[in-house]
Formats: C-alpha cells, sequence, structure tokens
C-alpha cells in the first residue's frame, strides 16, 4: 500500500481539476458526487497504509516520485513521508473531509456557485494532504501554502459581500507574515545542515547539537518555525483571522477548524520535534504562547453571541492546550488532541450549520432557543459534542484534555492551573451555547418558527458518525491509571516520542481528574443557571471588552492598518505618481515633443530638403577641419 501513497492527493486533485475546468457545465448531483468519491477514494488508500503502517512500522518510508530540484549538492527530491504520524493524519483528513463532503452535497445544494465550491472544497484536502505527506519541509511549505490559497477562495467564497471578501484577505495577509518566519527557519536549516530533508537531517539530532551548530542556533530554527505555525494555527498575535474565517459556508468553517488547514503548525512541530527537544528556549515559548492563546480566546468566547463566532474562539482556545502540550514535550498528547478535536468540532461546527440552516441563516444564539424540540437528531449529537470538548469522562475529550494537563503539571504547577482554568472556561461557554440554543422557549420570528425542521438525512448521516467518534475516539489513549497500553503512545512511537515529560503518580493523576472534573459540572451547572431564565441585557465593564474581543482588531487597526495605509497614500502620491510615473510619463512626454518638432523637417520641398544637405556638408567640413587643425 505504500508505493500507492500517491493516490491518496492524486484522488482530491482529479475532483478539483474536473469540477473546476467544468464548473459552468457539470450538473450538481456530479460535481458533488464527484468530489465526495474523490474523498471516499483516498479515504479508502488512507485506511489501508494506516493498516499497512500499525502492523508493521518497517513497512513506511519515503516513497521518492521525482527529483525536484537537484544543484550542486543541494537535493530535495519530490517525495512522501510514509509512517505512523503521516498515516494517522491521513485518516484524520480524508475521514473527516469525507464526511464534510457529505454534508456539503445538501448544505450548499440551493447555491449558484455549488461546482466552483466542491472545486475548491478538494483543493483544500489535496494542498492539507501534501503538506502531512511531504517528506521535505519543501513540499511541506508548497502544500502549506496551497491551503493558505484554497482558505482565501472558500473564505471570501460569497464574494458579493465585502465583509467576507475582506476576512478572506485578512486571513491571506496574516498567515503570510507567518509563512516569512517558515520560510527563514527552512532557510536556515538549509544553510547550516546542508538539507531540508526529514530523513537527512533528524538523524544529525540523535545524539545532540551537531558539531557547529550552537544552542542559539536550534532556538532560532525552532522560534522561525513556531512563528509559522503561529499563523497557520491562529497563535497569539496571528490568531484574529480565524474568527475571521467565520465568513465562509458553514462546512467549511469544519474543514479548516477539525481536519485541516489550522493543525498543520500542530504537525509540523511534532514532526520537528527533534529540533525542538534541543531548543528549550523555543520550547518555552511555544508553552507560554500557547497556554495565553487558550486562556485568552476562551476569554472572548464567554461572551460571544454568533454560534459560529463562540466555536472558532473555541477552537483558537484548543490550539492553544495542543501548544501547550508540545512546548512542554508531550507530543503524542498533541496529536492525540488533534485526533479527539477534529471528531467532536467537527461535529459542533456542522451541528451548528444544522441550527443554521434550520433558522434561514440566522446565527445570533438571542434568537434561538427550544430547537431541540424539532431538532432532535442535531440537539442530541450537538450535546455529545459538548460533552466531548467539556472534558467529560467517557468523552474522547477527557482523556486528551486531561493527558495534556497531566503533562503541563508535571512540568510546572502554574502551566496546570492556568490550563485548568481554561477548561473551565470551554465548559462554561460550551453549554451556556448548547442552553440558549436548544433549551427554553424560542425567542426568533414566528415565521423562523414555522420552518423550524430536522436537518435532511446527509446532513444528519454525518453528525452521527461524528458524534460516534466524539464518545469512543479517546479510548486510543487510555491513561496509565486505566489501562497498562496507551495505543497510540505505542503507534507513534516509531516516529515521535514525548520528551522530558515526568509521570505522575496514580495518586495524583486521580486527584487531578477529580478535581478537574467536579470543577466541570459545576461550570455546566452555572451555565445553565445562567441561560434558564436569559436576560439579554447590554454588557457593560469587563463584559463589554470580552464582546468586544479586548478590541485587539481596534487595536491592530489603529497601530498597524492605519499608519500603514498612511504611509501607502503619502507613497502612492509622490513616490509613484509624482516620482516614478512622473519620470516614466515625462520620458514620454519628451519624446512625443522632440518627434513632433523633428516631424517639421519633412515638409516635402525640394529646395529645403538641398539646402539641409548644404549646411549639413558644411557642419561636417567644419567638424572636419577642427580634427585635423
Amino acid at each position: 500500500m505504500k508505493d500507492l501513497v500517491y493516490l491518496v492527493p492524486l484522488f482530491p486533485l482529479i475532483g478539483f481539476l474536473i469540477n473546476g475546468l467544468l464548473w459552468k457545465s457539470m450538473p450538481k448531483k456530479v460535481s458533488g458526487l464527484l468530489a465526495s468519491l474523490a474523498m471516499l477514494a483516498s479515504f479508502a488508500v488512507s485506511l489501508g497504509i494506516f493498516f499497512e503502517v500499525k502492523n508493521n512500522p518497517a513497512a513506511g518510508g519515503v516513497v521518492h516520485l521525482f527529483d525536484f530540484i537537484h544543484s550542486g549538492t543541494l537535493h530535495i527530491p519530490f517525495a512522501f513521508q510514509v509512517d505512523a504520524l503521516s498515516s494517522l493524519f491521513l485518516l484524520i483528513i480524508t475521514g473527516v473531509g469525507f464526511l464534510i463532503h457529505v454534508y456539503s452535497t445538501s448544505y450548499m445544494h440551493d447555491d449558484p456557485g455549488f461546482t466552483k465550491y466542491f472545486a475548491y472544497l478538494n483543493f483544500f484536502v489535496f494542498s492539507m494532504l501534501l503538506l502531512v505527506l511531504g517528506a521535505n519541509y519543501v513540499i511541506m511549505f508548497i502544500g502549506w501554502e496551497g491551503v493558505g490559497l484554497a482558505s482565501y477562495l472558500l473564505i471570501g467564497f460569497w464574494y458579493k459581500r465585502k465583509d467576507y471578501t475582506n476576512a478572506s484577505k485578512k486571513a491571506f495577509i496574516m498567515n503570510r507574515i507567518g509563512d516569512l518566519g517558515f520560510l527563514v527557519g527552512m532557510f536556515l536549516t538549509l544553510y547550516h545542515f546542508g538539507t531540508a530533508s526529514y530523513g537527512e537531517l533528524f538523524p544529525q539530532l540523535t545524539s545532540g547539537l551537531p558539531d557547529g551548530v550552537s544552542g542559539n542556533t536550534m532556538n532560532a530554527i525552532a522560534i522561525c518555525f513556531f512563528i509559522g505555525a503561529m499563523g497557520k494555527s491562529a497563535q497569539i498575535p496571528l490568531y484574529t483571522w480565524l474568527p475571521d474565517a467565520m465568513a465562509g459556508p458553514t462546512p467549511v468553517s469544519a474543514l479548516i477548524h477539525a481536519a485541516t488547514m489550522v493543525t498543520a503548525g500542530i504537525y509540523m512541530i511534532a514532526r520537528s520535534s527533534a529540533i525542538y527537544n534541543l531548543a528549550p528556549v523555543a520550547q518555552s515559548l511555544v508553552a507560554v504562547i500557547g497556554l495565553a492563546t487558550a486562556l485568552f480566546a476562551a476569554s472572548i468566547a464567554l461572551k460571544q453571541y454568533d454560534i459560529k463566532k463562540v466555536l472558532a474562539y473555541s477552537t483558537v482556545s484548543q490550539l492553544g492546550y495542543m501548544f501547550l502540550a508540545l512546548g512542554v514535550g508531550a507530543y503524542t498528547s498533541a496529536v492525540f488532541h488533534v485526533m479527539t478535536h477534529a471528531f467532536f468540532k467537527a461535529l459542533l461546527f456542522l451541528g451548528s450549520g444544522s441550527v443554521i440552516h434550520a433558522m434561514g441563516g440566522e446565527q445570533d444564539l438571542r434568537f434561538m432557543g427550544g430547537l431541540g424540540k424539532k431538532m432532535r437528531i442535531t440537539q442530541i449529537t450537538f450535546l455529545l459534542g459538548c460533552l466531548a470538548i467539556a472534558g467529560i469522562p467517557g468523552f474522547s475529550g477527557f482523556f486528551s484534555k486531561d493527558e495534556i494537563l497531566a503533562a503541563a503539571y508535571a512540568k510546572n504547577p502554574v502551566y496546570y492551573y492556568l490550563g485548568l482554568l481554561g477548561a473551565l472556561m470551554t465548559a462554561f461557554y460550551m453549554f451556556r451555547l448548547y442552553f440558549y440554543t436548544f433549551t427554553g422557549s424560542f425567542r426568533g420570528t414566528h415565521e423562523q418558527e414555522h420552518h423550524l425542521h430536522e436537518s435532511p438525512a446527509a446532513m444528519t448521516i454525518p453528525l452521527i458518525l461524528l458524534a460516534v467518534l466524539a464518545v469512543v475516539g479517546g479510548y486510543v489513549g487510555l491513561p496509565e491509571v486505566f489501562s497498562e497500553h496507551h495505543l497510540l503512545n505505542e503507534y507513534l512511537a516509531p516516529v515521535v516520542q514525548n520528551f522530558d515529560v515526568h509521570h505522575l503518580s496514580h495518586e495524583t493523576e486521580w486527584m487531578l481528574m477529580g478535581l478537574s472534573v467536579g470543577l466541570i459540572v459545576v461550570m455546566i451547572v452555572l451555565a445553565y443557571a445562567r441561560t434558564k431564565k436569559p436576560a439579554f441585557k447590554e454588557n457593560t465593564g469587563i463584559a463589554k471588552v470580552l464582546e468586544n474581543k479586548w478590541y485587539v482588531d481596534e487595536l491592530y487597526d489603529n497601530v498597524i492598518v492605519k499608519p500603514l495605509k498612511s504611509i501607502a497614500l503619502v507613497l502612492d502620491k509622490y513616490a509613484e505618481r509624482s516620482g516614478i510615473d512622473g519620470v516614466v510619463n515625462g520620458v514620454g512626454r519628451l519624446v512625443s515633443w522632440g518627434s513632433n518638432r523633428m516631424r517639421l523637417l519633412q515638409n516635402g520641398q525640394v529646395g529645403t530638403y538641398i539646402f539641409a544637405m548644404v549646411i549639413g556638408i558644411v557642419l561636417l567640413l567644419a567638424v572636419g577641419l577642427l580634427i585635423v587643425g
């Protein structure tokens, strides 16, 4: 199966090309079916690769397709890395991606850009597959840029609304800032190690710092790569694009937040764990930024009323937990949370899409309520997603979140208590969202209430499947207090292992789990009490600050955007129009003026031409005499 790995990205690429080239003439049913079948085919091949690697880790390796760059001693092949880490991500991307494609066939059915939408969706998945399969940083970067382009196209899919196109530009530009860090890190790697291929780079780092490479150099490389991850995975200060990405269709939000793009940064650092193990300063920075982002985003979600914005800030917060895990050396814990988060966050976004579909496009929680009476499948599946993300025992999020918190406690108890605070806020805002949406009485218009209905099977079946995964997905990572074998750790061990993570006693683990679960239940009860009799008053004080997202967008606008815009206007007026354009246009006007004068010499009179010839001969004789003299 390993040699067939090229088929995994090839199938969605074919779907993209066919739907993209024939988007004006392709029937809707055919385009949706083609895109979904492409994803299903990729998932089938990914499944075969996963089990092959699981049963025999030695079956993995590098699949060389062709030479991409070969100049002197620099050799960068177009090759795919097949191992435990990449095969796990293949399953997540293609499996969740397939369900989102099926869901989209119903959700986007009436959209005039239906076929174009599926072309973009296939391209998005193709780019993400290229990113995780690349056997070197160059191929990873090609996929890295591809998902940036695809997100731009999909976030601004409804391009007739200016605020949507602004959101797409914001995502594109902010990611370019992070991408510069990735590029610098890659060039530093090439300069100091002479290679960008994992198979040649990482063996040099297994026994410590190589000769001629200092700790400062390793920290610089690791920090540059982390800057790239901050952009793609929406960490402070490059996080503000992700909530605005809600401008795109809801299935796009699910794809970005669950299976693609935002997980790219976590994958890249987990893949580069050998670098970060030798860069303690960078590793600590990853942990601190991740923890700060988790808390900051969670606080904003407490006072949001747009159903998708709550989930968006939840994603930013959960990504912060993944970076916290990476920063304390718990790489497999971060990958574990990537997997469980993909299940319950895709479920929650698609569930919100089902609600928005039933509400005729309404996204404000203040105009919902009591939807569970008309949408039982959506309500139950959404509740399971909330239980999973809140960390209730038995659900997937409990195992991955508590594993991260335990690793943080072992590293530094302060990390644990701050991380626990973020988890408590998560439980509160998610159940605030659930109770506002599905319980109580309906607060919308009579017309909206009249049209409330459960979504069609193409939307509810993916919800049910994701709900099952959100419940059972965590059992591959049972902690030692429950099981002797951590299946995911054992599976990933040949590729990536935790670094400098201290094991806690079983008594300590039980205490930490009991503390977190008890407080989370209290937060759920508080959320219920707060939403039982909703009184939507205008927020004041700190609540107003949270509702306005700590005014970070306004800060960026005043400190960065407006000054740069003023500088651009000055440069446009003086450097561009008066300077560059003035010189270019001045040369053109000079040539035009000269040619207008020169043409007067051509008047058609023979006498004038003879006179000019005589004058010319006299001038030539004069010049000759001067030279001779």
